[in-house]
């Protein structure tokens, strides 16, 4: 191995790897940071949830790689450098889409996960190819908008405990001034007038904190000290369950939803409702709400208020723009013979014929702007049984220069697939039975007969791949999970005759097979 080897420096320690995966589960980044580490340790990062199909993972790697490079290249040439787009071909079952989610768990990334044959050629009733760009750029804005209320947070919780703050404590009115019509009384104030208090405050559940004669000028300081006890009672959790009154900005008018296209329908592009919300008046209701509900609230508004969005809106279009990966599932669907003229699926070559412009690369108009998609990632994925890739147009088959076959999964695959992963099948049963008190156990034999039977079952009848493995596991462990709560014995170990006994009347028995389908 001389020219695909990355240099030592590059490859990242393995303690910053699980830092940064436990970002991944935090939040996405500032920046996508899986295009800037090396191949192998994307591959690394991806076997920890898949079982093989190294070939897939390698062309993924490569491409998400490239990215990187691409903007460490002079600006003369950068954007000349055109992603080379991936189709996957191989049956049902055997980790392309998971290949997908677990990559756009890892990238910090814009990805969108579609599939060829929800649209529907221009003309058509339906979702024209264009929306995949427009529903990306959502994500994007959702993401990115999720990345600057993260670093805007503790802010904005200090501000909503003053404005909290405020409620509980109101500002006392300028001596002699009346007080406004429905505003909140003072503490102490409410008792003078007769009227009811939303909240009482002090060791015995009352406060009284009027000033006596002549000691107007300690008011402050003793304001001062309450709200510092009301402070240390929210800190504590004691307020909870009182109730304030807020101000909530309604965001929705229902009277616009008409506006809103029926189902199966594409919307205009540029989005009318938020349009007139913003010039229309804002319509305000007071609500009286517990201190938890109202903490929410104020958290979000000071949110609203912190976070910028016109610079959202100006990264997220960068980010899909150089950044973007759309993963477009089914493609076989829309394949046919080309030599079809007529019938029910004349539409599937013109779906072809629009997705062309937008993998090669083309301007979209969205409602936060135009974006192009000239960089824009696209990995295609089918099973292929009935059709061939040789069925896509040729132009559309140009789009997609690299092609990865994955192949179907063996018994040994299905042991490591229930074993390795760290989202391993029976890891995941362990956790359901622990949430009972319960343990639950596999022996090596027992999980070599789960994935026998799940291979013959396969052979005999469509092979559905790993999935078959959530079937014959539902079927082995259905009477345990009903009975779980009621058993006295709480540790459970399968073993390879039990599994044998409870599902071999099943595979033998014809008219039972309806149930592990």
């Amino acid at each position: 191995m001389t020219g695909g080897v990355e240099p030592k420096s590059d490859m990242p320690e393995s303690t910053t790897t699980a830092e940064k995966l436990e970002q991944a589960d935090q939040g996405p980044e500032p920046m996508p940071w899986l295009e800037e580490m090396p191949p192998r340790q994307i591959v690394a990062e991806l076997d920890r949830y898949i079982v093989g199909q190294h070939e897939a993972k390698k062309a993924v790697a490569i491409a998400i790689r490239n990215r990187w490079r691409r903007s460490q290249a002079p600006d003369a040439i950068r954007d000349e450098i055109l992603p080379n787009n991936i189709i996957m071909i191989g049956p049902t079952g055997v980790g392309k889409t998971e290949i997908a989610r677990r990559l756009a768990r890892l990238a910090g990334a814009p990805f969108l996960k579609v599939e060829a044959s929800k649209f529907t050629e221009v003309g058509y009733v339906g979702r024209d190819v264009e929306s995949m760009v427009r529903d990306l750029v959502d994500v994007s804005i959702n993401m990115v908008r999720g990345e600057r209320e993260d670093d805007v947070y503790p802010q904005a919780e200090q501000r909503a405990e003053e404005a909290l703050l405020d409620l509980l404590l109101p500002a006392p009115p300028p001596h002699g001034s009346p007080r406004e019509p429905g505003a909140p009384a003072a503490l102490g104030d409410a008792a003078e007038r007769g009227e009811r208090q939303l909240f009482i405050v002090s060791p015995k559940g009352d406060v009284r904190e009027t000033a006596e004669p002549g000691e107007e000028g300690k008011g402050g300081e003793r304001r001062d000290r309450t709200r510092e006890k009301l402070r240390a009672m929210l800190h504590d959790g004691k307020l909870e369950e009182r109730e304030v009154e807020v101000e909530i900005t309604q965001q929705n008018l229902p009277l616009l939803e008409f506006m809103q296209p029926p189902p199966g329908m594409e919307g205009p592009d540029v989005n009318f409702t938020e349009m007139l919300q913003e010039m229309l008046p804002k319509r305000k209701k007071r609500r009286v709400v517990r201190v938890t509900e109202a903490r929410r609230i104020l958290v979000d508004e000071e949110l609203r208020k912190l976070v910028d969005m016109d610079d959202v809106v100006n990264e997220a279009l960068d980010r899909v723009e150089n950044h973007g990966i759309i993963f477009v599932d089914e493609l076989d669907k829309i394949a046919g013979e080309r030599s079809q003229a007529a019938g029910p699926d004349v539409s599937r070559e013109g779906v072809q014929r629009d997705l062309l412009p937008i993998v090669e690369g083309s301007t979209v108009q969205t409602r936060y702007g135009y974006v192009r998609t000239d960089h824009v990632l696209f990995i295609a994925a089918g099973a292929f049984h009935v059709s061939k890739p040789s069925d896509l147009i040729p132009e559309l088959q140009g789009r997609f220069p690299i092609r990865v076959e994955l192949s179907p999964l063996s018994q040994e695959d299905f042991v490591r697939i229930m074993t390795e992963p760290e989202n391993a099948l029976t890891k995941q049963y362990q956790a359901l039975c622990a949430a009972e008190g319960a343990t639950l156990e596999f022996t090596q034999d027992a999980v070599e007969e789960v994935a026998r039977i799940a291979t013959i079952i396969n052979d005999r009848m469509e092979n559905i791949g790993a999935r078959r493995l959530h079937t014959v596991m539902t079927t082995l462990l259905d009477e345990l999970l009903f009975e779980l709560p009621n058993v006295a014995e709480k540790k459970v170990v399968f073993t390879g005759g039990e599994v044998r006994e409870r599902l071999m009347r099943i595979v033998e028995d014809e008219d039972l097979r309806k149930y592990i389908l």
